[in-house]
Order: structure tokens, then C-alpha cells, then sequence
């Protein structure tokens, strides 16, 4: 029995060193000085025109949330809040693919006086999502008269690409653009109880491209950057 506990708190202790992810964040800045004016204001969206590769809303939450703690003077408007305020405009199916046609959208003079008066400057546009790539080990679980449990060991593996455009509004080009891709294994080992030890890959993907947005907005340098 005492060697069974000691296999199982190797395999754990294992398991947590093992369970990480891998990101490679690059950035691209199109500008070479970014006008950051008091009171501007951001609205990041994600990008869910096609049902094949719908951005997770979770992510455009996460990193909506890490830029409103993070940058100076500026305002962070909801995606939520910002869509409804502006339906049918920023639906899925009508929302501009680019700047040329956020132009028309924003010649309608009362979505025009809209922006206008929540002072929006900067739009981040995410597009890409989290899938599952690959699996492997095996799992049993068993009830009997003394009781019941689950035996085996399984991983699988995340992988994130997701491609971030900033959009200046006020003179309708890109200006920035963030490529983030993350990869993470996780673990199940099941002694009688399965522990499932999760690589928070969606999380880590969007610390990395928040990172990167904050320096671009608080105007901290925007080279290369690679996140552990």
C-alpha cells in the first residue's frame, strides 16, 4: 500500500511540472508613434463571422479585462455592451472585415455620432479559437460491492492561433498586429480518484497578446516578444 502511495505522488508531482504551455506572441506595429489621447476609447471584439472559427467570447472578456487594469487613459468598452448598443452594425454576419468598410458602416450619421460620443478610438479586432490536436493514454473506472474507482493515465493536447488587428478609426487603417500561438498538454492520472491537470492554454494565450496590447497603448516599446 505504501508503495502505491508513493507511485501516486511521483505521478502527480510529475504531472504539475509537466503541465504548462508554450507561447510564441509576435508583433507588428504599423505607426511609429501611437497618439494616445485622455479619455480615448477601445472596444476589442472578436471575430465570429465563420461558424468553423468563432472566436471564444471568454477570451475577448479575459483580455478586455486585463487591458481596463492595465492601461493608462483610456476607456475599455464591454463587446457585449458595445454590440447591442450598436445593432445590427457589429454582428456577427454585418460587422466590417475592414477598415475600407468600417467606413461605410460609420457614414450611417447616427452610428457616427454614437462613436463620436463614447470618444472610441482604437478598435482590436481577435480572430482565431482553441482546439483539440491530439490524445492519447486510456482510462477504466469500475463499481463493485467494496466500492469503486477510476484507473489509468490520459493527456491530450491544446493549441491556440489567434491573429490581433488594431484598427485606428479616426483614419481608417491597421496599425498593429499581434500573432499569438500557444500549445499546452494536460494531464489525467486516475488512482481510484482522476486529477485532471489542465494546461490553461485559452488563459495563457490571452496573457500573452494582453501584454503585448498594453505595451502597444501605453506606448512601451512593441518589439518581439516571447512569453514563456
Amino acid at each position: 500500500m505504501r508503495t502505491i502511495f508513493r507511485a501516486i505522488v511521483v505521478v502527480i508531482m510529475f504531472c504539475f511540472t509537466a503541465a504548462c504551455t508554450t507561447i510564441n506572441v509576435d508583433h507588428v506595429q504599423l505607426e511609429d508613434d501611437l497618439d494616445i489621447r485622455s479619455g480615448d476609447a477601445i472596444v476589442v471584439l472578436g471575430r465570429h463571422h465563420s461558424a468553423e472559427f468563432e472566436t471564444e467570447p471568454s477570451l475577448i472578456r479575459c483580455i478586455g479585462g486585463k487591458l481596463k487594469r492595465s492601461t493608462r487613459n483610456v476607456r475599455i468598452i464591454p463587446e457585449t455592451e458595445f454590440v447591442d448598443m450598436f445593432y445590427p452594425w457589429f454582428e456577427a454576419r454585418t460587422a466590417p472585415i475592414t477598415p475600407a468598410r468600417l467606413k461605410v458602416v460609420l457614414d450611417q450619421p447616427q452610428v457616427a455620432q454614437r462613436i463620436a460620443n463614447l470618444n472610441v478610438r482604437y478598435f482590436v479586432w481577435v480572430e482565431g479559437s482553441t482546439e483539440r490536436t491530439g490524445s492519447a493514454g486510456s482510462m477504466t473506472c469500475s463499481v463493485g460491492p467494496g466500492g469503486g474507482g477510476c484507473f489509468g493515465f490520459g493527456t491530450w493536447e491544446d493549441t491556440s492561433e489567434y491573429e490581433t488587428v488594431i484598427w485606428n478609426i479616426e483614419e481608417f487603417k491597421e496599425i498593429g498586429r499581434i500573432s499569438t500561438d500557444a500549445v499546452g498538454t494536460s494531464y489525467m492520472p486516475a488512482f481510484i480518484v482522476p486529477i485532471p491537470l489542465l494546461a490553461m492554454v485559452e488563459g495563457d494565450a490571452c496573457k500573452g497578446m494582453a501584454n503585448q496590447l498594453v505595451r502597444f497603448f501605453n506606448s512601451e516599446g512593441t518589439s518581439l516578444k516571447k512569453l514563456p
